[in-house]
């Protein structure tokens, strides 16, 4: 098999994972808060990226950091596990999966939004055409296609959910110009962030688990959605002549989602979430074909992670 087509498997692997997360994810929270949850997941993702880069023979360059890199993983474990996963599972605890999944979805769409001031970049009309979209689609699903009441089940929940759509975006943002390695910048963050999330825990909730099922809930989701699933998808991204080729099979992960949700969680699928999803991917798509493939091939490449 050639390259190509060991980066598109790569890639249906990656896509595959990411399609049961959201699964996990209310699962998991049956047993689990959301605060132990993010605990344990961390955990776990921490030490399977660092084995990751034990076997490539990377884990030692990381004493080779200078105090500034240090700081900076410090602040973006900040971000990232902390703050973004915090209010991603708070999201989960007061949605449905089905809402949840593709409201934080929306996070490429915030990106080219939050890129004007951070980046200095400017929006052409394809792209405000696919954030009014979008987030029409959004408005779809939070009000279960009620438009007419405007009424949503759960504000605080939709809040929070587009909220860690946004925090995503400040992160890819964040990292968007490091050349470095992304598992070892993404293990140090996770590092960095791990002391914080138990710390949290410990004052917040109690790191204290006495279901072996909840941790293997609180397991499979750092290992899949915060560690394996990643590798698998910058392999492809790397394996392809061209990230774009592999990029559009993301768009699968939500709708391949649903079926799991459906299947696993018990969820009714709505026809408004089919609907508002079908926007939220239109909008994307609407937005990679603005002209600039680039910013495409960069959205792939700084998140695989679409839960």
């Amino acid at each position: 098999m050639g390259r190509q087509g060991r980066a598109i498997l790569s890639g249906l692997a990656a896509v595959l994972l990411w399609s049961t997360v959201a699964s996990a994810f209310k699962l998991s929270l049956r047993r689990l808060d959301f605060i132990q949850l993010l605990c344990y997941s961390s955990l776990a993702s921490t030490i399977v990226l660092g084995a990751i880069l034990a076997v490539r023979g990377r884990l030692g360059g990381i004493r080779d950091l200078t105090g500034r890199q240090y700081a900076r993983a410090l602040i973006l474990g900040a971000l990232n596990p902390f703050l973004y996963y915090l209010i991603l599972f708070r999201s989960y605890e007061l949605l449905p999966a089905q809402m949840a999944q593709p409201l934080n979805y929306t996070w490429a769409i915030a990106l080219a939004f939050l890129s004007v001031p951070l980046l200095r970049q400017r929006l052409g009309w394809r792209e405000i055409a696919a954030g009014a979209i979008g987030y029409f689609g959004v408005i779809v699903i939070s009000t279960k296609g009620d438009l007419a009441t405007f009424r949503t089940e759960s504000p605080l929940g939709v809040g929070l959910a587009l909220g860690s759509a946004v925090i995503w975006a400040v992160y890819w943002i964040a990292n968007a110009k490091d050349k470095r390695d992304p598992v070892t910048v993404l293990f140090l963050n996770f590092l960095f962030g791990l002391p914080l999330v138990v710390a949290a825990c410990a004052a917040f909730s109690s790191l204290r688990v006495s279901d072996p099922l909840a941790l293997l809930g609180a397991a499979y989701v750092g290992i899949v959605e915060m560690g394996v699933a990643f590798v698998l998808w910058l392999t492809a991204l790397r394996l392809s002549d061209r990230a774009a080729k592999v990029s559009y099979l993301i768009f699968l992960a939500p709708f391949l989602s649903l079926v799991f949700i459906r299947r696993f969680v018990g969820e009714t699928i709505l026809m408004s979430t089919v609907v508002g999803l079908a926007l939220i991917v239109a909008a994307l798509l609407l937005q990679g074909a603005s002209g600039r493939p680039d910013r495409l091939e960069a959205d792939a490449e700084g998140r695989g992670d679409l839960t």
